[in-house]
């Protein structure tokens, strides 16, 4: 470790947000049984296709319709008359009728299905859209006739001017074939759940067929009854066959399938499909390893693909983080998005993909293509380039010039435009700072204030709060690396104190930002007050500081992370106010993961840790996520084996709980049952607590305020 390890303040924080002069203490209860800080954002703000207007679903199930500059209701769009629970609706094209959801149930993180209705605007007459089941993914027709939807793994339309409801598929099968919508895997890691695509003249439908029936199941206890009862779903485990995807096109006319070439490979991902605006279908491809990516037109006619577009990288390519591909409405070119050049940026071609220019330049990530103005030739986005710790709203145009950033308060910021790109809402936050909505014009001037939370500042003044203090420090390996801590409120540096360390840690993921946290910083002050000091650090392998520092990890997770985190305790072991005999860490999920292996590897500096739904084997857990940073189990054994804390389960020294839910069909419970069952071979004490019939998030009822009670008993009494 340097002695001269450089730690600098980058701010301690103006208190707009939080007073020095409350007085009362933070309690668990407050944080999750009562929601005191839970902060409140502008909900069911849908803009119309005039701008001027948006509508809102208000209590009752009716739908409004407001004035944008001015916030005043103009006129009830529904009445709802029929009593319906609506939870969510759409618009057609026309905006003369409603598509409403009531009756969701819940299946995994993305996908719920419904009980759809047809609402009349004239008429205010709400229609069920199908009387023979839930319905998922219910989406009007661009031409307003049809509605497409799944229901049992088959895809199905509903035309509304003959009521008749037409079965496209009929080979769905539950744990072997799926029409129109994705599979766990592609649902949970390519963040999508429905699978099919209209043509912009509503003449054809696409869409992906999943073959799963050679995708292993596996199967969850849900518990509760007398016998309890076997959930079986397909899981693809690293190393394991995937769903054999397929594209497919529906005429409407003609009421023909057509099987679209996606080549011979089978082993492969189809993440997304497009039309572009003058009714070309494409798709893009991900080969198994995921460091090669295609983009093809094809023939509706013939279904023949052609290669438009490849890109190769030595490491691997994230798609959600470079999911940027928008076809404009001129036909002529595309945008695309690709960290080739070490920091996630925009490019223009032509549509035959030739690369036109390169429209941004900058040393931090692009996360967010907000809003594309074609007339104007304008681009708004989101970026990391002000700071890793922050995300600012930009405009640049399509010569990669003229660049305004168009937020200017510290902090992270995100938008909603209009459909004409005339008013955009910008959310801010900052880690001292509960959200604030204004509304803009497309040059950034405000034109009101939608939400700042008010109630919740006054609210705020009257506790007492220790505020995050963001600084960066120098490993002994001269990697610099970004953190926060959170001080007793009394801090004196003569004295010694414990410290918490929280981790996540993963590809791709920060938990050192400038945002506000309705929760876990909450909680950190409840520990404040009991003389904890509370830090995070963002390892390598995270994000906001481009492709080199986040893909050092890459065939070798958490080696550099576990270093760098010990590089962390060892550094707050040399201050003169640590206890470093205290230091203690915790994480969820991938933070698990590093809390396991911390506690393993570096045994000799955490006194004790705690580790929530932890993958604790990378075999364990799903190809998309696991193979695009480690490659298969069969290509780069060492790399899923040396790192695993089940391998070094015999160095553990310290106090440890592990936490799991037995219902977590992301991170299964096996990955805590194996690594007990490795602590106990190892003749290593431990704790271990599971929550019934819980899934990754542990939630429900008081189900988070029993977790955090536990969680805080455990470091009064071994830290």
């Amino acid at each position: 470790m340097k002695k001269n390890i450089l730690f600098i303040y980058i701010s301690l924080l103006l208190y707009y947000g939080y007073s020095q002069n409350g007085s009362k203490e933070i309690v668990l209860e407050d944080i999750w049984l009562k929601y005191t800080f839970y902060q409140k954002r502008p909900s069911g703000i849908n803009w119309m296709k005039n701008s001027k207007y948006y509508s809102d679903l208000l209590e009752g199930g009716i739908i409004a319709k407001y004035d944008v500059t001015t916030g005043n209701k103009i006129e009830d769009l529904y009445k709802n008359e029929a009593r319906l629970e609506i939870e969510d609706y759409n618009f057609n094209e026309d905006e003369s009728k409603i598509l409403v959801s009531t009756a969701s149930e819940r299946i995994y993180r993305r996908s719920s299905k419904y009980n759809f209705h047809v609402i009349d605007v004239r008429t205010q007459k709400a229609v069920p859209l199908s009387k023979n089941g839930k319905q998922m993914h219910a989406t009007f027709s661009p031409n307003s006739q049809m509605i497409a939807f799944v229901r049992d793994n088959n895809l199905y339309i509903k035309d509304l001017n003959t009521d008749k409801e037409i079965q496209i598929t009929k080979d769905g099968k539950s744990n072997e074939v799926i029409n129109g919508s994705a599979d766990w895997v592609y649902e949970e890691e390519f963040s999508m759940s429905k699978a099919f695509q209209w043509s912009p003249d509503g003449q054809k439908l696409a869409f992906i067929r999943f073959d799963e029936s050679k995708v292993k199941e596996f199967s969850m206890t849900n518990w509760g009854k007398l016998y309890p009862e076997e959930y079986k779903f397909k899981y693809p485990k690293a190393g394991e066959a995937n769903s054999i995807v397929t594209v497919w096109i529906y005429d409407v006319k003609s009421k023909k399938l057509l099987q679209v070439d996606t080549g011979k490979e089978t082993d492969m991902y189809i993440p997304r499909i497009y039309w572009t605006k003058d009714n070309r279908l494409a798709f893009l491809q991900l080969n198994r390893l995921q460091n090669e990516i295609n983009l093809f037109f094809v023939d509706t006619k013939t279904g023949k693909s052609t290669l438009i577009l490849q890109e190769k990288s030595d490491t691997y390519i994230d798609l959600n983080n470079t999911d940027f591909l928008r076809f404009l409405e001129n036909g002529k070119e595309f945008i695309w998005g690709s960290e080739r050049d070490g920091f996630i940026q925009l490019y223009l071609y032509d549509i035959q993909g030739n690369l036109i220019r390169r429209i941004t330049d900058n040393k931090g990530d692009i996360t967010a293509l907000s809003y594309i103005d074609e007339k104007k030739r304008l681009i708004y986005y989101i970026s990391a380039e002000v700071s890793p710790l922050e995300r600012h709203l930009f405009r640049i145009d399509f010569e990669g010039k003229n660049k305004v950033q168009l937020s200017t308060q510290a902090g992270t910021n995100s938008v909603n435009v209009s459909e004409d790109g005339q008013y955009y809402i910008l959310f801010h936050t900052a880690s001292d700072s509960p959200l604030r909505a204004t509304l803009h014009t497309s040059e950034g001037a405000i034109i009101r204030t939608l939400e700042d939370n008010a109630e919740l500042r006054k609210r705020l003044q009257e506790y007492s709060f220790s505020p995050k203090e963001f600084f960066k420090f120098t490993t002994s390996q001269n990697i610099e690396l970004n953190g926060w801590m959170i001080k007793p409120k009394n801090f004196d540096a003569s004295k010694k104190y414990p410290v918490i360390m929280f981790v996540y840690g993963g590809p791709g993921n920060q938990t050192v930002e400038n945002m506000y946290d309705n929760f876990d910083f909450f909680w950190y002050q409840t520990l404040a007050q009991k003389g904890y000091v509370i830090v995070s650090v963002d390892n390598r392998g995270t994000d906001g500081r481009g492709a080199a520092f986040k893909k050092s990890t890459y065939k070798n997770l958490g080696k550099l992370e576990c270093e760098d985190q010990i590089e962390v305790a060892k550094y707050l072991a040399s201050q003169s106010w640590v206890d470093s005999k205290r230091i203690g860490i915790w994480g969820w999920s991938f933070g698990g993961y590093l809390t396991s292996l911390c506690m393993t590897k570096g045994a000799d500096y955490f006194k004790a840790g705690i580790a929530v739904a932890p993958v604790t084997n990378w075999r364990y857990y799903d190809t998309i996520y696991t193979e695009r940073f480690l490659q298969t189990p069969q290509l780069n054994p060492i790399g899923y084996d040396d790192n695993s804390p089940i391998t070094h389960a015999g160095k553990m020294k310290g106090k440890y709980l592990i936490i799991h839910g037995t219902a977590d069909d992301n991170v299964h419970f096996q990955n805590a049952v194996d690594f007990v069952d490795a602590l106990i071979k190892n003749n290593v004490q431990f704790e271990s607590f599971y929550y019934p019939n819980r899934n990754h998030g542990i939630y429900g009822g008081n189900t988070r305020y029993h977790l955090y009670r536990m969680m805080t008993n455990f470091w009064i009494k071994n830290l």
